[in-house]
């Protein structure tokens, strides 16, 4: 794709322009013209984001208020992530089911003082929009269109954030805040999807433009495109929706069952408890691993997993060339008995078995705020 703004029936966020003016390279996802690398390349906007700051264009991603009578009760009728536990100004990281316990999707819920507040991803916006829509007939859903999302992350996020609104430094780790930047109102999240510390914040259209220069004019600041964000999500050990979860996966198979809170395991009442429950008592047959692959050869998604013996055992979702660790990462579904750290694997690469082993996850150390 060329670097002129969406091409065909791409649509295009309130920052293509801006995008285009710094030299983004476009591509199509999820429906949109987005910025997969900047001219610094996806090397160094990867390290960029791990040493100081980057700024994300992350408004493809969709957001929606809910409200009524009692939407945290409503919401745990399509989620197995403890809502009603949630105390008013904290997000928290849960799934949509289905009747099998395969995830529809995995979204952030803030719990605001009368609303929730969802982000959900990109691909799969609208089938959320219309699960809710039908699902929580009890409540108003209100997808929110009128606004751009920007991902602020890097161990240097809140120092140059905190210039415009000194009130983020306060903001604990997955809490919400309602801030002015710069005369702007905006929602905030200390949250991202990227190992690091870090905002998520929620900008009137108008105002988004205006507002990502002002963070980009920062020291610390640089932008950041598609590539480098899933390399530094990879490196984090973090699911990418379509890849390392979906309809055929729960999230006990994923590694995300931390993600289910105790009351919600016991009383279950969301789509596929009785699978998701039968999975945390027994076990589940296979498991998310994390893959470190020997040698220098990155194991790309869909690269096949043989045990020690040859024999396919599974297949690589999201594998590439982690820059902070210095060498190839990756992350795959094995048999339950293969999952544990250490055990040796192979993985076919151009017909050729390469040598790997099951790695904690993970590769790098997460620098959250505390």
């Amino acid at each position: 794709m060329d670097n002129s703004a969406a091409a065909g029936d791409l649509k295009t966020t309130p920052l293509n322009d801006l995008h285009v003016a710094l030299g983004a390279r476009m591509v199509p996802f999820a429906g949109y013209a987005m910025p997969v690398q900047y001219p610094a390349g996806i090397l160094a906007e990867h390290l960029q984001t791990r040493a100081q700051a980057g700024l994300f264009d992350v408004s493809h991603m969709g957001q929606v208020r809910i409200s009524g009578a009692d939407p945290a009760r409503s919401l745990e009728r399509l989620v197995p992530g403890d809502i009603m536990g949630l105390e008013p100004g904290r997000t928290r990281y849960t799934q949509f089911t289905n009747e099998t316990g395969g995830i529809l999707d995995d979204l952030m819920v803030t719990r605001r003082a009368g609303d929730l507040f969802l982000v959900v991803n990109a691909g799969c916006k609208e089938q959320d929009f219309a699960l809710l829509a039908t699902g929580l007939r009890d409540c108003a859903v209100e997808p929110i269109l009128d606004r751009a999302l920007l991902a602020l992350q890097g161990p240097a996020a809140v120092t140059a954030l905190a210039r415009y609104a000194p009130a983020v430094s306060a903001v604990a780790f997955m809490s919400y805040a309602e801030v002015d930047i710069a005369g702007v109102r905006c929602f905030v999240t200390r949250s991202g999807y990227t190992g690091e510390d870090g905002f998520e914040i929620s900008v009137p259209n108008d105002a988004a433009e205006r507002l990502a220069r002002l963070l980009l004019a920062e020291p610390e600041v640089k932008p950041i495109g598609l590539g480098a964000r899933d390399s530094l999500r990879l490196e984090a050990g973090l699911c990418l929706y379509g890849h390392d979860i979906d309809t055929t996966t729960t999230p006990v198979e994923a590694a995300i069952a931390w993600s289910i809170g105790k009351r919600r395991r016991a009383e279950g009442g969301f789509p596929g408890a009785a699978v998701i429950q039968k999975q945390l008592a027994e076990g589940p047959t296979r498991k998310r691993v994390g893959i470190r692959p020997e040698g220098r050869a990155p194991a790309r998604e869909h690269t096949p997993i043989t045990d020690a013996a040859g024999a396919i055992v599974g297949e690589i979702t999201s594998g590439g060339f982690g820059p902070t660790v210095n060498g190839p990462i990756a992350m795959g579904y094995v048999p339950t008995a293969l999952a544990k750290t250490d055990t040796p694997l192979q993985l076919v690469v151009r017909g050729k078995p390469l040598p790997a082993r099951v790695a904690a996850m993970p590769f790098t150390a997460k620098r959250y705020a505390s």
